[in-house]
Formats: structure tokens, sequence, C-alpha cells
């Protein structure tokens, strides 16, 4: 079988394509970054994404029996945006489709909603819709937040107590989330593009934490004890942007605070992912948040590889 995935060289995809690679599996990646450090060398063919001209797409899924598609932006930029990433996503899955590729799994996030304000959830309850509509066989993952070695949000989290007198929270942190690791993310994408039907599975972790309890796991994890200190959501933005200029990053955004806030990384459901955060945390906790990890400077530098934490 032929597995096409995107960003094989970037966070998840990278983890996905490791995993047909031993599965026997031929694997074609699309990417934005054919520049970028090729860990697989000839094992996985590699084609840009040429959203610009399905034709194109559609000749370089041919003969593809499945797609694996992790591709999307965190937050709207002069760069990239969240209605550019459905549109192009929606050029691929009818390019998918055109070229006879029996199944798309398709890495959502948990709580879509069309209706909603937040551009990041209103966009992947859309491109549910469309994948939907487009018919044949199909699954949905839908995970929360991603931890791994190549992570934002925990290795950041982490930075911040190592290098931060206090580290502040918003509102009274008590709104949950049920983190999931990424090779188990990976695990699940592998198995279910062999899989047949049409599906949707919250992929979520083994634990659940309130933001709180999370960061302050961290923090007793890798050795630092930080005074936690509660702001309301418009004054942690304002820190999180002053900060964000010494990094030169978005640290945060206002619609991602919000869907935290909002509980839209809580679901009730079984855990799909088996590795417990806290575990992880303890077992990384020698380099976790040594340096500070920019969504920025990985989607500018396409030419490096993405760096472990």
């Amino acid at each position: 079988m032929r597995i096409a995935v995107t960003g094989a060289f970037g966070y998840s995809g990278k983890y996905i394509a490791r995993r047909l690679l031993d599965a026997g599996l031929d694997v074609l990646t699309l990417t934005n970054s054919p520049g970028r450090p090729n860990p697989f060398g000839p094992k996985v063919t590699v084609a840009g994404f040429d959203f610009d001209h399905p034709e194109r797409l559609q000749q370089t899924l041919s003969g593809v029996d499945a797609l694996i598609n992790t591709y999307w932006v965190r937050f709207d930029h002069k760069l990239f945006t969240h209605a550019q990433a459905v549109a192009n996503t929606k050029v691929m899955f009818q390019a998918a489709r055109a070229a006879g590729v029996r199944r798309i799994v398709h890495v959502s996030i948990t709580k879509p909603d069309r209706t909603s304000d937040l551009p990041y959830f209103s966009g992947k309850a859309e491109l549910e819709d469309a994948l939907k509509t487009l018919g044949g066989s199909y699954c949905i993952l839908r995970p929360t937040v991603l931890f791994g070695k190549e992570d934002v949000l925990v290795n950041n989290i982490a930075w911040g107590l190592r290098h931060m007198p206090v580290f502040g929270i918003f509102g009274d942190g008590q709104y949950r989330l049920q983190p999931i690791y990424v090779d188990d993310l990976a695990a699940a994408a592998v198995e279910q593009a062999l899989g047949t039907g049409q599906q949707t599975i919250d992929a979520i972790g083994p634990e659940t934490f309130t933001y709180r309890a999370m960061v302050e796991m961290i923090g007793e994890a890798i050795g630092v004890r930080r005074r936690i200190i509660t702001m309301s959501p418009s004054m942690g933005l304002v820190v999180c942007k002053m900060l964000g200029l010494i990094v030169k990053d978005v640290v945060i955004t206002k619609e991602e605070i919000k869907g935290l806030m909002e509980e839209r990384l809580y679901v009730q459901s079984p855990p799909l992912g088996q590795t417990k955060l806290s575990e992880w945390v303890r077992a990384n906790r020698d380099r976790l948040g040594l340096r500070y990890t920019s969504e920025i400077a990985r989607r500018v530098d396409r030419a490096n590889e993405y760096r472990s934490n």
C-alpha cells in the first residue's frame, strides 16, 4: 500500500511517517518545506502541496491508497491564515478523491463548531463537513493538545517556569484539558489509514488536568518552584504580547486563551492514547524548557529540521 502523509518533516507528520515505514508501507509526503532535511532519506518520496494547481496535486496523489492529513495553522498571521488553510485543505481533499484515494484520515480538533467565533474550531468544523460531503471512506481524529519532543505548549510552560520569577495563568486555571502524546496519535492515524468505513474519534490522552494543575505538575517534575498568580484573560494577553516581543513569537492568542477557558480541549470520551503526560514530563525533565520553542520561527525557516526540545 502507498500512503500519503502531510508534513513528514514537521511535527506530528514525522511521527506518522515513521510509523508507516515501520509497518512496511510505501510513503509519500506532501510538504511546504521540500528543502528541509529528510530524516527518512529515499524511503519517503517528497512532493509539494501544489494547492494552486489542483491537477498537479491530483497527479501526485494518483496511486495513493490513503491520505493522512495533518496540515493546519495555529493562528492567523500575515504569512498564513485559517481561511487559507481551510481553502487549501478542501483542494487537497477534492484532489485526493479525484485521484482515487480510497481513504482519508483527517486530524481535526476536539469540539469543532461551525458557529464558534474561534476560527481554529470553526475552520476545523468546516473541514469535517467538507470531508463528510465528499463521501467515501474517512476517519476524523480529534486530538486536544499534543505533547512530544518537538512540542510548543508544554515546553514553553516549562521554559516560563525556569526563566520567570512568577508564572501567570488566565483566570482561575480550573478549565480542563487532556493532552495526548504525539506518537500515540500517530499510531492511531496509521491504524485508521488501513481501516474502512466512516468514523469520528476523540483522540485524547489518559490524564485530565486543570490548566493550573498541569502547570504545577510540570514545575514539580522539572524541580522548579514558582509562585503561580492569576490574571484576567486581557491582562494575561498583554503580558504574553510583551513576552512575544522578546522571544519574537506569538506566545498565545486571544482566541487560544478563550478556547482553553471554554474547555474546548476537554471531552467526556474514553482515552485513545496510553502515554501519560506526567510520566513523560518526568522522563524528559532534564531538557524540557531549557530553550524556548518559537512557532513563527518554524513557519519562517523552511530549510532546517524541527528542533527537539
